[in-house]
């Protein structure tokens, strides 16, 4: 076990350092600028698409595009939002914090891009949808042999090892709240979750619109009560992140790598930017244009990281206790425990139940739309698959959390590499369908997509006349 730790740790070392920082900061800024800051000129409009699917009528058969939001900030908002602050801060400072907001601001143009790509090249799944990042590898790079790589690597990444970690997590905050027994919370967790994954994409959905939002909301309250029992200490914590960020003590003491280094690590774990996760559950959406599924899914990098990731990290720094831990879940506990008293330590428990569960939800989605990829007839795979994700819940439960955490970096990293050159070839794609977006805006029309709608736009199946939302909002426009 300690030579595979060691490996893994030796390769994470390398792909971050050499690879992934150059890579998703070089990307993101392309993207940001191609688009014209998509994610800062259209953010009034991300929020009102949002709402606009939050609001829509559930008479459809498919997924609304509140639902695909969901399903993709169930995954996106998980044990990175707790622990994973927490152990960033821990291992590379309060200037850590600062790398997490950066690689959310970049990475938003990203998410942006293969989420609209998803929506564009997404195919019929009954009467909803599935997409992803190897149905564009496939159909508009003619690669499918990248995207069953790519299947492969999200598959164990998120279905097993990012399942694992939401399990341990989970386990670790029961027991040090109530002394609960690691293995029976476990086999608790596994069999609660079993329920709603053999229920398929519909009770996915409905699962994670029921628990996201109550979720989130809860724990901004809870965050938003302290800083304001805080408040006088909030600008000296702004100083200690951009002190500790850029300042002589980092530089002098080695502490900027480490903090560029967590910071960026753990921001991506959170808010899965350019990693290919999200874009499974744009797909899902039933939408009259693709880049309406796109804006909403930037949206949920700054729910994620500007957030709620900050919101955990303020509570931590207003206490003061971020130093001498790398357990995360423990350190986010003690940081609350300081602020509330000892019900925090409950709170935070149930917090991390919440926040985890959805997220096991959300990843097991997107292995299983990714077996589908590779197969599309193959029921005994998908069942396979489920009892597989099951097992790794066991697993983590109980499992050591360090190696749990470099697996959970090491295959992020490599979904990562494989997505981003798969979408810096494409992103001329997502910007015509964004120009396509905005004009019809500009027309005072409720924008509406065809395969047409960019020349030469091909192997696309899901965008023809066919599409009932399409007929029925080009009959709205007149």
């Amino acid at each position: 076990m300690e030579i595979l730790q060691t490996i893994v740790g030796n390769l994470n070392e390398f792909l971050w350092t050499y690879v992934l920082i150059i890579l998703l900061i070089g990307a993101g800024l392309y993207f940001t600028i191609r688009a014209r800051f998509v994610q800062f000129r259209l953010f009034p409009e991300m929020v009102r698409l949002l709402g606009e699917g939050a609001t829509a009528s559930r008479d459809k058969k498919g997924v609304s595009s509140f639902q695909a939001f969901c399903i993709s900030t169930a995954s996106r908002v998980g044990t990175g939002n707790l622990a994973g602050v927490a152990i960033a801060i821990s291992l590379g400072g309060p200037g850590a914090v600062f790398w997490m907001w950066l690689i959310a601001l970049i990475g938003a143009g990203s998410s942006f891009v293969e989420s609209t790509l998803a929506q564009i090249y997404k195919v019929k799944d009954g009467d909803t949808f599935r997409g992803g990042p190897a149905y564009y590898m496939e159909k508009a790079l003619g690669q499918r042999w990248m995207g069953i790589l790519f299947s492969i690597l999200i598959t164990l990444c998120f279905g097993l090892v990012f399942n694992s970690v939401q399990s341990n997590t989970i386990t670790l905050a029961f027991h040090n709240a109530y002394g609960w027994d690691r293995g029976i919370t476990g086999i608790v967790l596994a069999l609660a979750f079993a329920v709603i994954i053999f229920g398929g994409i519909k009770r996915i959905a409905r699962a994670a619109e029921m628990i996201v939002p109550v979720m989130a909301v809860g724990y901004i309250l809870v965050a938003l009560y302290v800083m304001t029992k805080n408040f006088a200490a909030i600008p000296g914590v702004f100083n200690l992140i951009f002190t500790e960020a850029f300042g002589t003590k980092a530089l002098v003491g080695g502490g900027l790598g480490a903090a560029v280094m967590q910071g960026i690590k753990r921001g991506l774990f959170s808010n899965e930017a350019g990693m290919g996760s999200a874009p499974n559950a744009a797909a899902t959406a039933d939408v009259t244009h693709p880049a309406k599924q796109g804006l909403i899914q930037t949206l949920g990098v700054f729910t994620d990281t500007l957030l709620i990731c900050s919101c955990t990290a303020f509570m931590i720094l207003l206490s003061g206790q971020y130093t001498g831990s790398d357990d995360g879940i423990q350190l986010t506990q003690a940081a609350l425990s300081f602020h509330v008293g000892d019900w925090a330590t409950s709170f935070v428990a149930v917090a991390i139940l919440l926040f985890a569960f959805s997220s096991l939800i959300g990843n097991y989605y997107y292995g299983e739309t990714n077996i589908e990829f590779i197969n599309n007839r193959s029921k005994g795979a998908i069942f396979i698959y489920r009892l597989a994700v099951v097992g790794m819940v066991l697993f983590g439960a109980v499992a050591k959390i360090q190696l749990v955490w470099d697996l959970a970096d090491l295959f992020m990293a490599l979904m990562a590499i494989v997505n981003m050159a798969a979408i810096l070839l494409l992103g001329r794609i997502a910007f015509a369908a964004l120009k396509d977006y905005i004009d019809q805006k500009r027309e005072g029309k409720n924008p509406v997509f065809s395969a047409s709608s960019i020349p030469g736009l091909k192997n696309v199946e899901c965008w023809g006349d066919d599409n009932e939302s399409v007929r029925e909002a080009r009959r709205a426009n007149g």
